[in-house]
């Protein structure tokens, strides 16, 4: 029985500066931790890419408890194509749309909710609401979905998530414990991944990514990397396994054990960032 839990989403990011700025100062994120890496990552995390690249989680909380987002910079490539697979991020906040404009970052609106637009053109839905103190004000991840019965017949009945509601051409599901919905909307056509496609991140405990790998062989879909351990200098090593749903969307499992190790809040994450940032800008990496 896969008992899991959304960790977060990887976005591919053109350029670090700006896109620190959006998700500090306007969405009022923090930086979780930053982590350097000499050559790509065995489990592609940062896409097919080899050569250096970086990660920084953002977030509202400790990412035991809270929804983040990952940030992979490659170095060197400073523009990737969107496709259609990524329909946005909901963020319940009565402030940022303050911020927003106090730093004039466009702001639109679209069926009652602000949108606005990351770095990279990443949309995020910001609904004008406050959730309890402590609690995750990240609502929901939207994906794309070709054929929104075959998706849910994926990630119900073979990733065993609970399904909430299923409305229209919409559906929302999530693990029980899980604070942060997944949202699939049937667009109606084929899903394209271009070259900015995302991955989405739950753990497990590790004793249960076997069970998961049975389930997806048995099944006959995708495993994109099998069991494999990935090492962060200086952390915790853990055991993930990523595969793919039928429209392509990448989904990594990781041992929870281990990565609640790695994911620990670093309080010089930010400086650390903000340190590379100027090293790039002034060709001294």
């Amino acid at each position: 029985m896969v008992g899991g839990r959304i960790l977060h989403f990887v976005f591919k990011i053109p350029e670090r500066k700006q896109t620190l700025k959006f998700y500090r100062d306007i969405l009022g994120m923090k930086v979780l931790r930053h982590e350097e890496f000499t050559e790509g990552c065995e489990a592609a995390c940062n896409g097919p890419y080899a050569n250096r690249w970086s990660k920084t989680m953002v977030g509202y909380g400790p990412e035991n408890s809270h929804f983040a987002i990952e940030l992979t910079y490659n170095y060197g490539v400073k523009e990737y194509e969107l496709g259609n697979d990524f329909q946005g991020i909901t963020i319940c906040s009565k402030d940022i749309i303050e911020r927003a404009k106090s730093h004039n970052w466009p702001v639109k609106e679209e069926n009652g909710k602000h949108i606005l637009e990351a770095p990279g053109g990443y949309k995020f839905f910001i609904v004008s609401q406050e959730k309890a103190k402590n609690e995750d004000p990240v609502e929901k991840v939207a994906l794309s979905s070709s054929d929104l019965k075959r998706s849910i017949a994926f990630w119900k009945d073979t990733l065993e998530m609970t399904l909430l509601e299923e409305k229209g051409k919409i559906a929302l599901l999530k693990y029980k414990d899980n604070k942060t919905s997944l949202e699939l909307q049937d667009i109606g056509t084929a899903v394209n991944h271009a070259k900015a496609y995302g991955r989405v991140a739950f753990a497990v405990p590790e004793a249960e990514l076997e069970y998961i790998r049975k389930k997806i062989v048995d099944t006959k879909n995708t495993i994109l990397k099998d069991l494999v351990r990935l090492d962060t200098p200086g952390k915790a090593t853990v055991t993930v396994i990523i595969l793919a749903d039928p429209d392509g969307h990448e989904i990594c499992f990781v041992g929870s054990e281990a990565f609640d190790e790695l994911s620990q809040f670093d309080p010089k994450g930010e400086a650390l960032l903000e340190r590379y940032i100027e090293k790039e800008a002034n060709k001294t990496l």
